[in-house]
Parts: structure tokens; sequence; C-alpha cells
């Protein structure tokens, strides 16, 4: 793996920065993150979150336009993007180093000084129904988001991250705006640069960063609501079915070991060609095309959810042979081969992931900012390479019984009750 260097300091503005050294590349990423995702939303702001990333693309003081923005960027060989979860709202840029001053003064200025323009915001909000409208059209999206909401009912966690068109057809620019100051505290964030620094000058991109408002810590997030069973199907005539399974796994999600354990035994599940579920579900009984699963940790709560895509006549022998791997784990345990392969796997495909700037950054800003841990990529390895057969075997025991189930096919509730 390349050798990443970590050097962390405190801005006046109060936001954290991240430089993440990393030789042998030509490539730099500028990451800009805050708490201020779909789960710090009330009710009635669910979407705003999502709505805000697209708004803020539109211009800011040096780059007043849309077209300012991209033409920069491209100009500078420079890709811009952003993406809005649960946890986090993150803005990028990823460029060669040569140009990583002059990419962030773009993205700190259409970011930190954006205008969020009345007549924009018009615009924007039909681009972003339309983006609603079409996850609506796509059922393994639909499963998804039902499963959410199955996991964790009308929680934060369990709205969708875009939210209902409805919402979007209402949000004013005063409601945008006042998210903005409520949840964009610079203490509640964090700006990381990886790559090739050499032509990174530390004082100018500290004044640069400085254009982030000053603004008070703002509370925390509602907490995660306990585990409840739900099953949700949306009945649709069609010839597959979206599966989609979640499990809680009760581990605590702020230690890194138990986290590392979580997402080996996921990978031995169904992370990989060669996991139970891939090896049973559709090479040995031919149910599917695809299945998978994978372990998931917000600050307060962590999950095991799995999935398949499959012909719909078959949609409920692989749910019950899912659910039997399962509680075949919890009572049996994996075997040692099992778990030496998953624990190869899973730090091999993050030593792989982390050959790029732009995963480094944006694995720093998710690991900083959500469970406010030192962003050392090493420290992630080495965690996955120091988890045990005895560490997946307790964390099979803690997994098990009826899932939650969530689906998009021609099926009734009850045939998964």
């Amino acid at each position: 793996m390349i050798v990443i260097s970590v050097k962390e300091t405190v801005l006046d503005n109060g936001l954290p920065l991240v430089r993440l050294g990393m030789e042998g590349t030509r490539a730099a990423t500028l990451f800009v993150a805050f708490d201020a995702g779909a789960r710090t939303e009330r009710a009635e702001e669910n979407g705003i979150a999502h709505f805000l990333e697209h708004l803020v693309f539109k211009g800011g003081q040096q780059y007043p336009t849309f077209r300012d923005v991209t033409h920069t960027a491209e100009r500078l060989g420079a890709q811009i993007n952003a993406y809005t979860t649960h946890d986090i709202v993150a803005f990028h840029v990823n460029c060669r180093a040569e140009a990583v001053m002059e990419a962030a003064d773009l993205l700190t200025d259409f970011v930190a000084r954006a205008h969020i323009d009345p007549d924009e915001l018009d615009r924007e909000r039909g681009v972003v129904i339309q983006e609603i409208a079409r996850t609506d059209d796509q059922p393994p999206a639909v499963a998804s988001n039902l499963l959410g909401r199955a996991a964790y009912g009308d929680h934060p966690l369990g709205r969708p991250v875009l939210g209902p068109g409805e919402h979007l057809e209402s949000f004013s620019r005063d409601e945008v705006i006042a998210f903005r100051d409520r949840r964009w505290s610079p203490a509640r964030g964090g700006a990381f640069v990886a790559g090739d620094l050499s032509r990174l000058d530390a004082s100018r991109l500290g004044e640069l960063l400085g254009r982030f408002a000053p603004r008070p810590e703002p509370g925390p997030a509602e907490p995660a609501p306990p585990f409840k069973r739900r099953v949700l199907v949306e009945e649709r005539e069609t010839n597959q079915s979206h599966l989609r399974l979640h499990w809680e796994a009760p581990i605590d999600p702020a230690d890194r070991a138990q986290r590392a354990a979580l997402a080996v035994y996921a990978t031995l599940l169904g992370g990989s060609m060669g996991s139970r579920l891939f090896d049973e579900i559709r090479e040995r009984r031919g149910l599917c095309y695809s299945v998978w699963a994978y372990g998931l940790a917000h600050v307060d709560a962590a999950g095991l959810s799995a999935g398949a895509g499959l012909d719909s006549t078959k949609c409920i022998e692989a749910y019950e042979r899912i659910v039997e791997i399962v509680n075949e784990l919890a009572t049996d345990g994996p075997s040692s081969a099992e778990v030496a392969r998953a624990r190869s796997y899973a730090a091999g495909s993050l030593v792989l992931a982390l050959e790029r700037t732009s995963a480094v950054a944006s694995r720093a800003a998710d690991r900083k900012i959500t469970f406010g841990e030192a962003p050392s990529p090493e420290e992630a390895v080495d965690a996955l390479d120091a988890v045990t057969e005895a560490d997946v075997q307790a964390i099979a025991g803690l997994i098990s019984g009826t899932p939650t189930v969530a689906c998009v096919g021609p099926h009734p509730a009850s045939d998964f009750a």
C-alpha cells in the first residue's frame, strides 16, 4: 500500500484540516464535509440536505454561475462532485497536483460562498424532482428505500435521502439557508486533502478554507431507534423480485475493532464470489444472478444487510435459505478457512481502494466526522488484519433470527411472516 502520512490541524474558524500525503501519485483530492446528512433533518425538511448539495454548484462570489464553476474545473483538468448520505454531506475536487491550489480556490468559493439564487432554486427543484421520479422507476432503488423504512421506521435514518417530491416543491430559500446555518458548523465538519501535497500552500489553503463561516456547533442528531422487525412489500407484477434483508448487529459502532469484525463477517457471508450466499444461493441453487451482504454502521446503530435480485418464482426459497444460512452461522460459527479468506479479501479490497486519492480522502472524512476517529488508513487496514476467528464467531453469534424485510415484486407481505 502507498505510504500515507497524516497531519491534522484546526483552523481559526474551528474547521479541522487533515493532510494525507501519498507518495507515488501525481493526483490530489480535496474534500470538505459536514455532519449535515439526511439524519439531521427535521421531518418536514426531509430532502433538504441533498437539495442544498445541488444548489451550491450554481455559483459563488468569484465563480458566480454554474458555467463559471464547471468551465473553470475543466480548464484545471479537475473533476468536481458531491454526495449526501444519512450521515454527512461532502463536496470534493480531484485534480493533478499542480492544480490543487486553484482547485481549492474554486471549491471553497462555490461551496462556502454559494449564492443560493432564488431563480436557480426554482429551476433546480425540478431537476431533483426528476431525480426522485427516476429513483421511483427503478425497483432496486425502491427496495433499498423500503429497507431503510423497514429497519428504522419513521426515524430520519428510515427516510430517503432524496426526500419526497412534495417537499422539494415547497422548500423556500430561507428554509434552505436556515438548514445550512444550523448544520454546516466547522466544528462538526472537516477538510481533507490527499495525494501529492508537494504543490500545497498550507497557509493559503487555510485562508481559502476560512471562507466557511464559523457557526455554533449543532446539537446531536436524533438517536437511532431500537430494532423492530417490519415487513414492507411494494407489490408489482414483475418477473424479477428485489429482496432486501436487515438484521440488527448489537455491537458498539464506535469500536473500530468491532466494526472490522463485522466487515469480515459480512464478507464471508456475502461480500465475495467465495462467500456462503454466493456459493449457495447463486452457484448451487441457481436462484439469482446477484446476491450480497454488507455491514453498516452509523454512530449509534449497526446492522447487517443482505440483498438479491432474482426470478420472482424463486424469491421465497432464496429468502428462507438466506435466513437459514445466517442462523447456521450464529449456531455453528464460520470455519477457520472462511474467516481467513474473508479477512484477507476485506483487507486487500481496502488496500486496493486506498491507491486512489479520492478514496483516501472520503474514508478519512467519513471516519473523522461520523466517529471522531483519527483518519489513518493504515490503522483501518491493521484493524482488519487483526480480526481473529473468535472475533468473527462472536459477531456471528449476535446476528440471528428473522430479519426485517423489504421487497419489490409480486408477493404479499405474508410470504415473509
